[in-house]
């Protein structure tokens, strides 16, 4: 998976709007995305604060997906998944795949602060590995922005930083090593090449299939 574009139906963006997104990580309004062969909910995600509002919105943008993937042949999504709520992302796992036929999920590197190798989501990354799953890391606002991104869009500066967090989460924490049948394409990696000599470089990359500097 090398080419995605970012999926935003009006029911996505009232919902984030609704949730004070009005200015999403930063930039003066919602974008527009050309088509692309992959759709996915971009940054920030589907989780503003409230779990159940989280289960509803995601089931609601998968199946908003797979309708345009139904319309228009060669398309194919990324799924959503209500995290941190670790139970119903299982169950929005298996929806999207055995349902609704996603072909892989998008992952924000970190969701309400947590990073992707936070323990109480071990049996995700058990589920996804046993699938052979594609995940697009994708990078989200770090929990401290306010304090880092001086009122910049946070997309310049802290999304390649906060993909490295993840990368170095998922690393550090064994996740790779631990499911190395999980097939990661990250975003935004600009940063990894200056920090693969300070970590393992064999566990770093040897999971990735891809990885974009240029989004």
């Amino acid at each position: 998976m090398t080419v995605y574009t970012h999926f935003l139906p009006p029911e996505y963006v009232a919902a984030a709007e609704r949730a004070g997104h009005l200015r999403p990580d930063g930039m003066p309004g919602w974008p527009t995305y050309s088509r692309g062969d992959v759709l996915s909910i971009p940054s920030p995600g589907v989780h503003f604060g409230d779990d159940f509002r989280a289960r509803v919105l995601a089931r609601r943008v998968n199946e908003l997906a797979a309708e345009r993937c139904r319309e228009q042949p060669g398309l194919t999504f990324l799924a959503s998944l209500p995290l941190p709520d670790v139970d119903a992302a299982l169950a929005e796992l298996d929806y999207a795949y055995d349902v609704l036929h996603a072909d892989g999920i998008i992952l924000m590197s970190n969701v309400t602060g947590l990073y992707p190798g936070e323990p109480s989501w071990e049996p995700l990354w058990r589920a996804l590995n046993e699938r052979s799953a594609q995940v697009l890391l994708h990078p989200t606002s770090p929990p401290q922005w306010r304090q880092v991104a001086l009122d910049r869009p946070r997309a310049l500066i802290e999304f390649p930083f906060d993909i490295a967090r993840a990368v170095t989460d998922l690393t550090l924490t064994g996740v790779l090593a631990r499911h190395p049948d999980v097939r990661f394409t990250i975003s935004h990696g600009d940063l990894l090449p200056c920090l693969a000599d300070r970590i393992d470089e064999s566990a770093l990359w040897k999971n990735f299939a891809a990885v974009d500097c240029c989004r």
